[in-house]
C-alpha cells in the first residue's frame, strides 16, 4: 500500500489527521479509485457525495468528485449530511457513495465512508484494500496525470448534480417509525454535528417540544466532543433533562451515526438496552424475524429477543460484518453495544435517528417514564468499556485464556470469557491501538470483582510506553 495511505486506511473507512494525511490528492486519488471499484468510471454511472461539518470537508469533498468526474463517473451532491443521511441516499437512488467525515475523532481529522449501490458496505476485506492499491500510482502520477483515464466520451459525461436529499430522508425515516400519542419534551444534544442538521427536519414533523442542546454546526467541537460513548460528554445533556423536566434525551455522535439515550432521571440507558426494545418492538410487528447482536451486548439481548420468539444470532463487533450478516440471515435488526443500530427496511444501514425514533415511539405510546420503560430490558450490572494500551495484544489474550482455561471460551471476536453469573470480553480494537474490556455480572460486586480481576491481567508486565 502507498505510504500516503498506509496509516489511514482502517478496517472499515478511511480516517487521519486533514489536511496532513488526508489532503485533496489524497481525496482525488480516492475518488477516482471508488469510481473503478464500484463500476462507475467512463461514464457507466453516478455516485452521491456527502460531507460534514468540519473545516476540511468542503475541499476534501470537491476532490473526491474531481476524481470520481476524472474516471467519467458522474456526481450526485448532496452537500452537508449525516452519515445515515448519505446511505438512505445511496438506498434510494441505487447508487454507491462517500461520505466525508471523521465522525466523533478530534476536529483536526477527517475521513472517508464509502459504500456500494444500496449501502452496501466498503471495507478492507470488500473493496476498500482494492481502492487504496489503485490510489497509490495516482499519487505517484505526475501532475495532470493522475486520472484513471485522461480522455473519452465517459470523461464527456461526467457531471455534478447538486441535491436536497433531506426532505426524501425525514420522509423515509418517519414512513418507517411513526411516532404517535402523548406528546414528548425531548433534549437533543448534537454536540455541534451533523445531527444539528438531521434533528430539525425530522422533529419539524413530529408532535414533541424539542430543548436543543449544541445543534449549531461547528467542526471545531467548541462545547464538547461528539462522542456519546465518553460519558463526560453527556453531563449537559444530563443536566439538561433534569432541570429542564425531559421526558427523554438524545445524544448524536459527529456523523450522527449513532444515538445515546438519557432517561427522565438523568441516567443513560444503555445501548444494550435499546437494542433490546428496538428487537421487541420489530419482533412484535414481525413474529420469529432474526434479530443480531454483537458479543459484547448484554446478555439480556439474547434472552429478550428468544423471550419475544425470535432467533438471536451473535456477530462479531463492526460495521461491515454485521451488515453482511444482516444480508446473510434475513435479519430485520442488528444493535451493537458502541450505538450503532441496523435496519433491514434502511438498507441494512445504520440510522442513530431511526433508533431515536423507535425510543420516542414507545415513550409517546406509553403512559410510563422511560426509566420505567427500560426496566425490563436492563438486567445487569456492566463495567462500560475500558480500555488500555498494551505493548502486546496477542500474549495478553492468551495470558487471559490461560488463566480462565476452566471456563466456557469462544474466539468469535477477540475473547469471551463465560460463567453462569458473568462474562467478559476482550478484543484489540480495529481503528486504535488498544483492548477493549466489557465485563458484565448478575449484580454489581460480582461485575466488580471480575472486572478487576481481568484488568490486574491486562494491565500487568504489558502495559505499553
Amino acid at each position: 500500500m502507498h505510504p500516503r495511505l498506509r496509516d489511514i486506511v482502517k478496517a472499515y473507512d478511511v480516517r487521519g489527521t486533514s489536511p496532513g494525511q488526508l489532503d485533496v490528492d489524497v481525496a482525488r486519488a480516492l475518488g477516482a479509485a471508488f469510481a473503478a471499484e464500484t463500476g462507475i468510471d467512463g461514464g457507466r454511472g453516478r455516485a452521491v457525495v456527502g460531507r460534514d461539518m468540519r473545516a476540511t470537508s468542503p475541499q476534501i469533498a470537491a476532490a473526491i468528485g474531481e476524481g470520481i468526474r476524472s474516471v467519467g463517473g458522474g456526481v450526485v451532491d448532496v452537500g452537508l449530511a449525516s452519515t445515515d443521511l448519505l446511505y438512505c441516499a445511496s438506498g434510494v437512488l441505487d447508487l454507491p457513495g462517500v461520505m466525508v467525515t471523521a465522525s466523533h475523532n478530534p476536529a483536526g481529522d477527517n475521513g472517508l465512508k464509502m459504500c456500494r449501490a444500496a449501502a452496501r458496505p466498503i471495507g478492507l476485506q470488500s473493496g476498500l484494500a482494492s481502492i487504496a492499491e489503485a490510489a497509490g500510482p495516482l499519487l505517484d502520477a505526475p501532475p495532470g496525470g493522475r486520472s484513471g483515464t485522461s480522455s473519452g466520451a465517459g470523461q464527456d459525461r461526467a457531471t455534478t448534480e447538486d441535491l436536497d436529499f433531506l426532505p426524501t430522508y425525514v420522509e423515509t425515516l418517519l414512513s418507517l417509525v411513526p411516532v404517535s400519542g402523548r406528546r414528548l419534551r425531548v433534549a437533543v444534544d448534537a454536540g455541534n454535528g451533523m445531527a444539528g442538521h438531521t434533528v430539525p427536519g425530522v422533529f419539524e414533523r413530529l408532535d414533541v417540544e424539542l430543548v436543543p442542546l449544541y445543534l449549531e454546526l461547528d467542526g471545531s467541537f467548541p462545547n464538547h466532543e461528539a462522542n456519546p460513548l465518553d460519558s463526560s460528554t453527556l453531563v449537559d445533556l444530563q443536566r439538561t433533562v433534569r432541570e429542564r423536566g425531559c421526558d427523554v434525551g438524545l445524544a448524536f455522535d459527529g456523523d450522527a451515526d449513532r444515538c445515546f439515550v438519557v432517561d427522565e432521571r438523568g441516567d443513560v440507558v444503555t445501548p444494550s438496552a435499546i437494542t433490546a426494545l428496538v428487537a421487541a418492538r420489530h419482533l412484535e410487528a414481525e413474529p420469529g424475524a432474526t434479530v443480531l447482536h454483537n458479543v459484547i451486548c448484554s446478555r439480556a439481548v439474547p434472552e429478550i429477543i428468544a423471550e419475544r420468539g425470535g432467533t438471536a444470532v451473535r456477530t462479531p463487533v463492526g460495521h461491515s460484518l454485521i451488515k453482511a450478516e444482516m444480508a446473510r440471515t434475513g435479519a430485520v435488526f442488528g444493535g451493537e453495544h458502541s450505538g450503532h443500530f441496523y435496519f433491514r427496511e434502511f438498507y441494512l444501514a445504520d440510522s442513530g435517528m431511526l433508533a431515536a425514533l423507535h425510543v420516542m415511539a414507545a415513550l409517546a405510546g406509553s403512559t410510563a417514564p422511560l426509566s420505567s420503560l427500560m426496566a425490563e430490558f436492563s438486567r445487569y450490572a456492566a463495567s462500560g468499556e475500558i480500555n488500555s494500551r498494551v505493548a502486546d495484544a496477542d500474549a495478553v489474550l492468551e495470558a487471559i485464556a490461560r488463566t480462565y482455561a476452566d471456563h466456557r471460551l469462544d474466539r468469535l471476536d477477540g475473547l469471551t470469557v463465560e460463567a453462569d453469573d458473568w462474562w467478559f470480553n476482550v478484543r484489540a480494537s480495529n481503528t486504535e491501538p488498544l483492548l477493549r474490556l466489557n465485563v458484565e455480572g448478575v449484580d454489581e460486586s460480582t461485575m466488580t470483582r471480575v472486572r478487576d480481576e481481568v484488568l490486574a491481567l491486562v494491565r500487568a508486565d504489558h502495559t505499553a510506553p
